[in-house]
């Protein structure tokens, strides 16, 4: 795909997630300097992914038709008990 660019995405994920906190900053400039902090940077670059398909399969489908993915979470129904009517 041609807009996604795993050399540049924590410049992307940078502006993407305009709300990350201090230490994530750090972490995506600094990179990281141990086992947990490399897990932490690697959630970071599964939601730069995720955002990144994202935004590539809307540029694709174009205005006039929406992907919607069944992933995404849905409102949960409520199920009522075995018969009790409303």
């Amino acid at each position: 795909m041609s807009g996604m660019n795993d050399e540049n995405w924590r410049d992307e994920f940078k502006q993407w997630k305009p709300g990350l906190k201090p230490f994530q900053i750090k972490l995506l400039d600094e990179g990281a300097q141990s086992q947990n902090q490399q897990w932490l940077l690697n959630d970071m670059w599964c939601e730069w992914k995720k955002l990144a398909v994202k935004k590539e399969i809307k540029k694709i489908a174009g205005p006039h038709l929406e992907i919607k993915d069944p992933w995404e979470e849905k409102t949960q129904e409520t199920i009522e008990p075995y018969g009790k009517e409303k």
